[in-house]
């Protein structure tokens, strides 16, 4: 079956939806029954998308797992309030004192602190790696490495890395593999395929779609999936039925949203690169992207998130550029339909086991569902009024 129906016919079994198209949104603290024997059934297959109490779900939840699970590959799925909660809940199901971490050096900002503040408090040891290591990173594992974490393409500065080769690396040590595929998706990348044990995305992004809920992925191979489940529901996380629903209503059209936010995207970048105040464009799609190469392999296309870098610029001139944009709002968060700048005057300052090579602003930006020859227009606008500064 093609992604696209998948993306459809996923998790909507009449188990979940009735004669209904959609799953209903089913809230649930208590779930109670009639006999002893309902209760023994339950509690042995509280794993299995049975219902047992709130916490493990309901079918609202366990249609969104279901679909999730189908287009991935992946052999169980944990639902979460947030991103960042479920980046340190896979985190936390794998590593424990005493452990070694390997950590991208170009991860996402609150993974990081929960390198540094979290796991450092619980006896658990980072070490940042380059990016662009890829099969060399043996050379940084230690007798008690226990996971790598990979984020391709890079927060920020979108390095793609070499997921094969460190996945050939990490599986002959027995060492647990584990990617943000926030930027990729199940239908971008395909991580079990090239070797994850454990898939984290932020469904925030864009498999809700359109900036108004908020909910964290994780799914595992058949290896990592129970110790990946129980420790989640030990640690309390859950989600809420609403926010499972709008997962699964975004899914619908996730293909179709992805295939034009690229469109647009890759417009915007390819003008940008044409301008003589860009210093460079950092979009895996283009050309001299480090390891665009490894992107044309591995990705199925992309998206709308991408960066450039300014030849010069401050604070001051900053502040012109980004004020007074008509299309572009500054906003944390990404994959809405909506355009979202947000600017970074020292990504050295973030990174700590590779070089920056830039010393101008960098700027991230979303390209959204707009026409992108408005957005052109209020990016040129845009440097129209730093312009005036410099």
């Amino acid at each position: 079956m093609k992604k696209a129906t998948q993306l459809i016919h996923a998790g909507r079994g009449k188990k979940w939806t009735g004669s209904a198209v959609n799953p209903p949104v089913v809230r649930a603290s208590t779930i109670v029954f009639d006999t002893m024997d309902e209760l023994k059934h339950a509690t042995a297959k509280r794993g299995e998308r049975v219902p047992y109490y709130g916490r493990r779900g309901t079918a609202t939840h366990f249609a969104l797992q279901e679909a999730i699970c189908e287009l991935e590959g992946s052999a169980g799925c944990a639902l979460y309030p947030c991103g960042a909660a479920a980046i340190n809940a896979a985190l936390l199901s794998v590593l424990k004192q005493g452990d070694h971490l390997l950590m991208v050096d170009t991860a996402y900002e609150p993974t990081r602190a929960i390198c540094d503040k979290l796991l450092a408090g619980l006896g658990i040891e980072t070490t940042y790696y380059d990016p662009l290591l890829g099969a060399e990173i043996a050379s940084l594992i230690r007798p008690n490495t226990t996971a790598i974490f990979l984020e391709s393409p890079g927060s920020l500065t979108m390095e793609i890395q070499d997921i094969p080769a460190i996945a050939a690396v990490a599986k002959d040590r027995g060492i647990c593999l584990l990617l943000d595929n926030t930027w990729g998706t199940p239908l971008l990348l395909d991580a079990y395929g090239l070797g994850v044990d454990i898939c984290i995305q932020s469904a925030t992004k864009y498999i809700i779609g359109h900036s108004d809920a908020m909910l964290g992925i994780a799914t595992a191979n058949s290896r990592y999936w129970p110790q990946l489940r129980e420790h989640s529901y030990l640690m309390g996380y859950c989600a809420s039925a609403d926010d499972a629903y709008l997962a699964s209503r975004g899914l619908r059209t996730l293909k179709i949203r992805l295939e034009q936010h690229q469109t647009n995207a890759l417009k915007v970048a390819h003008w940008l690169a044409q301008q003589e105040w860009v210093e460079t464009v950092r979009h895996p799609a283009l050309p001299d992207n480090p390891g665009h190469p490894l992107f044309l392999r591995d990705f199925s296309g992309s998206n709308g998130l991408f960066s450039f870098v300014l030849k010069q610029g401050d604070a001051k001139t900053m502040q012109a550029f980004i004020e007074g944009m008509a299309h572009f709002k500054m906003g944390f968060s990404w994959g809405g339909f909506e355009s979202l700048i947000m600017p970074n005057l020292s990504i050295q300052k973030l990174r700590t086991a590779s070089q920056w090579p830039y010393a101008g602003p960098l700027l991230r930006l979303h390209i959204g569902l707009e026409d992108p020859d408005d957005l052109i227009a209020d990016l040129a606008a845009a440097y129209q009024r730093m312009q005036s500064l410099l």
